[in-house]
């Protein structure tokens, strides 16, 4: 029986790890295609995605951090830390103490950057590595007086093809080595706001748009001989909603714009009241029924939003697919909203050998990236809110069990030892009860006659 558990569990180990060993060091390239929903993996076609997944590891939903925008969430991946731990908290940001101001098109001071330190950086700090980048944000910005080895200042005008040149050209003849490179895509971000995610038209030509962009970035990485020892992962920053002009939160309705000063918008309201705090709460509170309205202390733990200098005194958060606006603001389809929504969470895609092929996923979290990242590249994790136990299953040198498996192990084994149990007693009863008709054995000393 003991023999039993044992195949059991080493079959398990087996199915779960695989043989990690290469003589060439682990190389990294993680990609981002901003604002690609995680369901339209199920509601369009993706030939050249579905190809590379065959190949690799799907994880179907990526649970980002609140609020679900795209500078934070970049940085989250990067870092493994909550929004409120790394300091981008925004896409629109404004502290106090220095009265600074920080914006997608004014970003580029360390003093927003430097309370993390992102994978990047920490791979360079390695003896003889380097990092590169295409366009990821903060990789353009000298973060703890570190910039990538390799990177493009941003620019929105630079095609995919001239930044996955630049990638693959720095991934083959950089010395020392690239490692870690990171390659960002604007869309379908950008599409996904002007279209909304339910403009079946629009967006199929937008996403097959982005399938062959992968389909270009596979063959580009098999001609230049990096496919097989060059680890992939392709993901995303948050999801899309559908926008509506009939789901408006006008703010002009509730209070005076004179009574507060408005850092970030929609679908999370940064607001810094002028006057009293209170007052200006209060009257935001009754404002929309469609809209929740937290003191700074009173924000939900569950965002992990709370705990830092950058986060205003009021948030607002407006119900999913809801746009807070002012007077003369037009409705938008967004992204940014609560990160338990599904529409809000990405994908997760990966291949190379430290990668299993064929094997799917149902969650993780994106601060689970990092450490996972870490493991591939060897590093040394700094601290973070990720937890590499999450993505175990993912990789071939790792032993992993989820839950569903072992309860499903754990009730075979015992069905197992109870079946065999009961054989065993049944066998023993057998043996121990006499045969009907069965000869009686007289002892030697007994010469009676059984019959008078």
């Amino acid at each position: 029986m003991k023999l039993l558990v044992i195949l059991l569990f080493s079959g398990l180990i087996t199915g779960c790890r695989g043989n990690s060993s290469h003589s060439l060091p682990p190389k990294l390239l993680l990609v981002s295609f901003d604002g690609f929903r995680a369901d339209y993996l199920q509601n369009y076609e993706f030939p050249h995605l579905q190809n590379f997944i065959k190949e690799g590891v799907l994880v179907e939903h990526v649970k980002n951090v609140f609020i679900t925008k795209t500078f934070p969430n970049h940085y989250s991946i990067v870092t493994g830390l909550y929004e409120e731990s790394h300091g981008i908290v925004a896409n629109s940001m404004y502290d106090v103490i220095t009265k600074k101001h920080f914006s997608d098109l004014d970003d580029k001071d360390p003093f927003w950057w430097n309370e993390a330190v992102p994978i990047w950086v920490t791979n360079q700090l390695q003896e003889n590595r380097s990092s590169a980048a295409a366009m990821w944000p903060g990789t353009d910005v000298p973060i703890h007086n570190t910039t990538p080895s390799y990177f493009m200042n941003y620019s929105s005008s630079v095609s995919f093809e001239e930044r996955l040149n630049n990638i693959t050209t720095w991934l083959i003849n950089s010395n020392p080595p690239v490692t870690f490179a990171t390659l960002y895509w604007e869309e379908p971000d950008a599409s996904g706001h002007k279209y909304g995610p339910e403009d079946k038209e629009n967006m199929y030509r937008v996403l097959k748009e982005i399938d062959d962009l992968i389909g270009e970035l596979v063959h580009k990485l098999k001609v230049l001989g990096l496919w097989e020892n060059l680890n992939v992962i392709i993901t995303s920053d948050h999801g899309m909603t559908q926008c509506s002009k009939d789901r408006l939160i006008n703010l002009d309705r509730c209070i005076d714009n004179s009574s507060y000063a408005l850092i970030d918008l929609t679908p999370v309201a940064a607001v810094l009241p002028k006057i009293n705090t209170t007052e200006v709460y209060n009257k935001l509170k009754v404002c929309s029924p469609h809209m929740n309205v937290y003191l700074k202390e009173d924000i939900p733990a569950r965002f992990h939003y709370q705990h830092n200098n950058r986060i205003q005194p009021i948030i607002l958060v407006a119900d999913e697919g809801w746009t807070i606006v002012l007077n003369k603001s037009l409705p938008k389809c967004d992204h940014g909203y609560d990160n338990s929504l599904s529409s809000m969470h990405p994908f997760l895609a990966a291949h190379g050998p430290a990668f299993h092929k064929g094997y799917k996923h149902n969650t993780i979290n994106s601060v689970d990236i990092y450490p996972m990242m870490c493991h591939i590249l060897g590093l040394k994790p700094r601290p973070n809110n990720g937890t590499f136990g999450h993505t175990k299953c993912l990789l071939v040198d790792q032993w992993c069990i989820n839950l569903p498996e072992a309860v499903g192990i754990v009730i075979g084994a015992l069905l197992v030892l109870t079946t065999l149990t009961g054989l065993i007693i049944i066998m023993q009863n057998r043996l121990s009860v006499p045969r009907p008709f069965s000869r009686l054995q007289l002892q030697e000393d007994d010469d009676d006659p059984l019959i008078e």
